[in-house]
């Protein structure tokens, strides 16, 4: 039996302001210990270098106090830049050993690839929430010749894509790794995953170093990752046949919304700049209208991922099906479905949103992605519901607020308790706390 959620309250009791202005400041030293000259580590021990969805969320909260310090995130990561428009979910750092991480450039091989860059780089990607973060950017602090210079690296990123990543025809985005959804170890993967053989694993692995091993992914979990990434890599990093040379294709909820969002933000850059905003609007409806006619599950009242191989929907109760809130052409009869899924199977009125839903049969409160909530797909639902739902956007901030101020800047948290797990001083838990201070 789980435990109950906390019980729901009308509002977190928050800290007195001068609490919160010493949590700014705490959140401050942390990204200022993580900077690593051009870019932010998510963690000095753990995450040692370059993460590329967690640089658009640092970068989101140092828009506020070092703006200049949140473009040079994003153009180090776009410096990394496949010339295909893929922006790998790692760039890795020369001066870190190659030991110091697993998997490492060792085991990616980037630079036998000739569309990589000089960096050594990973060759998959993370969900594209850059655009969302320059936007933000701009908000904070304008600068159009930023917009300018970023603007054709978030366009190329997008039509990547779009054109090398859609291979059913049917206007979903499609992940080829666990790893490319951001929520690695999610039980929505499980099913698809199971029918990937697990290979060797060849090399130690350095997470357990830093975190214990029922805080992380099995043994068997990593075997299958690893399979997964070499076949990839020994294929060219290759996405032509990707239904018939693949052993795992699944539309995410999650990255789709991204590209969805993403194709807004771009839409407002784009008008900014003098450029033409219709055509990202155009595509931001479509992916839209595709997310509804293909993931949405009424009787769930969630967005579902599916596998593509198997054409099956994956009946798992993510976090991930609350992201489509950020759509900002979502129906509102949908968006209000979301909204009730959120708070009667995710007990958002109790505080943060888990990452899968308790009583579920695979939820662990304090493993990897299985059930403690954190801070980036919080920050997401509070972002899709500002304009939605007001009263209740609030309390998920002040959830924030609280649950930092409580237990530390960590990689995530007991969604009952609010205890911290996986490392402290976590980048972007640090960053998305100060946006929201920013925001009050």
């Amino acid at each position: 039996m789980t435990a109950p959620l906390r019980t729901p309250a009308p509002r977190p009791q928050l800290p007195l302001v001068h609490d919160l202005e010493e949590l700014r400041g705490e959140a401050m030293r942390v990204l200022a210990a993580n900077w690593a000259g051009t870019h932010t580590v998510p963690s000095r021990t753990l995450y040692p270098h370059q993460w590329s969805w967690d640089s658009a969320f640092i970068a989101i909260g140092n828009a506020s106090w070092v703006p200049d310090r949140a473009r040079r995130e994003l153009l180090t990561l776009f410096e990394a830049q496949w010339r295909d428009g893929r922006v790998p979910h790692i760039v890795f750092s020369p001066s870190v050993p190659d030991e110091a991480y697993f998997p490492g450039p060792g085991f990616w091989r980037s630079h036998e690839v000739p569309a990589a860059p000089a960096a050594s780089t990973s060759g998959i990607v993370q969900p594209p929430v850059h655009a969302l973060a320059v936007w933000r950017i701009h908000q904070a602090a304008p600068d159009r010749d930023f917009l300018r210079a970023i603007y054709p690296r978030l366009v190329a990123q997008q039509e990547y894509l779009r054109t090398c990543r859609r291979p059913a025809g049917d206007g979903l985005l499609a992940i080829v790794h666990p790893w490319e959804s951001g929520m690695d170890n999610s039980p929505a993967w499980d099913e698809p995953l199971a029918a990937v053989p697990a290979g060797p694993l060849r090399d130690k692995r350095r997470d357990l170093t830093h975190v214990g091993a029922d805080e992380r992914p099995t043994d068997l979990d990593y075997r299958r990752y690893t399979a997964l990434a070499a076949a990839y890599r020994d294929g060219g990093y290759r996405d032509d046949r990707l239904l018939d040379e693949h052993a795992f294709v699944v539309a995410d909820p999650l990255i789709n919304a991204a590209y969805g969002a993403a194709e807004a933000a771009l839409a407002d850059i784009a008008a900014e700049i003098g450029a033409d905003p219709y055509p990202h609007l155009e595509q931001a409806e479509a992916v839209t209208r595709a997310m509804i006619d293909h993931l949405f599950d009424p009787a769930r009242g969630l967005f579902l991922a599916r596998d593509l191989l198997t054409g099956k929907a994956l009946l798992v109760d993510s976090v991930a099906g609350l992201i489509p809130l950020i759509l900002p052409d979502l129906p509102a009869d949908v968006a209000d479905r979301l909204i009730d899924t959120a708070i009667t199977r995710f007990g958002l009125y109790a505080g943060l949103p888990p990452s899968y839903a308790p009583g579920g049969p695979a939820f662990e409160r304090s493993r990897y992605w299985r059930g403690p909530a954190w801070i980036n797909t919080a920050w997401l639902v509070w972002h899709g519901l500002r304009q939605r739902r007001e009263a209740l956007a609030g309390l998920v901030a002040e959830s924030i607020v609280q649950v930092t101020a409580e237990s530390g800047f960590r990689e995530y948290f007991d969604p009952f308790t609010w205890e911290g797990h996986g490392c402290a001083d976590f980048a972007w838990s640090a960053a998305l706390t100060l946006d929201v201070l920013s925001a009050r």
